[in-house]
């Protein structure tokens, strides 16, 4: 196997967004002074995941749902053989990762709404404590999430880290995507910068 093309630039683009954004948001939550910066990055990390919903059926072969969204029974064999040192290697997600998209995904749609609800006064401070119950998952899984990748990177000799950068990992020749789709993350940054704009005005 050698390096091929997986990872497109929406994936990769959207990721180290949400990245940033959540940082952001989680530094500035308790500031009122940035009031104004947490709004931004939270807003930056809920158009990020609005965007990854469509992108996960009309994307490239990799950042596809159907690719990485495996059953309970796929999860569990990944994780055993995990512990023992000799996981399969996935050219995408692995089943355990899969399922952490999926919930980072939904944790920052619902943390985003409730923020977007609580700054404009929709509800009650019960409204703000869910906002900041979800926040607190996110981090959870956040911190779940840079196990297995730093996981996945000892057992299989391969910086994820630096995959999710370049868009490249091991793989065979015919198992690499054609193009990274640079076109779609010129769209996903006008959104995230229209979203933003929209909610943080």
């Amino acid at each position: 196997m050698h390096k091929i093309l997986v990872w497109d630039w929406p994936v990769r683009l959207g990721h180290w967004l949400m990245v940033g954004g959540f940082v952001v948001a989680w530094l500035t939550g308790d500031s009122e002074y940035f009031r104004r910066l947490h709004v931004g990055a939270g807003a930056t990390v809920l158009a990020v995941a609005i965007f990854r919903l469509p992108w996960g059926f009309i994307g490239t072969r990799y950042a596809r749902f159907a690719d990485f969204v495996r059953g309970p029974t796929a999860v569990r064999d990944y994780l055993a053989n995990l512990l023992k040192l000799e996981p399969a290697h996935q050219v995408g997600h692995n089943p355990a990762g899969g399922w952490a998209i999926v919930l980072l995904l939904g944790l920052a749609i619902l943390t985003g709404l409730t923020g977007w609800a609580t700054v404009n006064e929709l509800g009650d401070h019960w409204l703000e404590e869910v906002h900041e119950g979800l926040a607190t998952a996110m981090l959870t899984v956040v911190f779940i999430h840079l196990a297995g990748v730093l996981s996945g990177s000892l057992v299989h000799e391969e910086n994820l880290v630096r995959a999710m950068l370049t868009g490249r990992k091991k793989g065979n020749a015919d198992e690499a995507i054609p193009s990274a789709r640079p076109l779609a993350a010129v769209v996903l940054l006008a959104w995230v910068v229209a979203a933003g704009w929209l909610i943080a005005s």
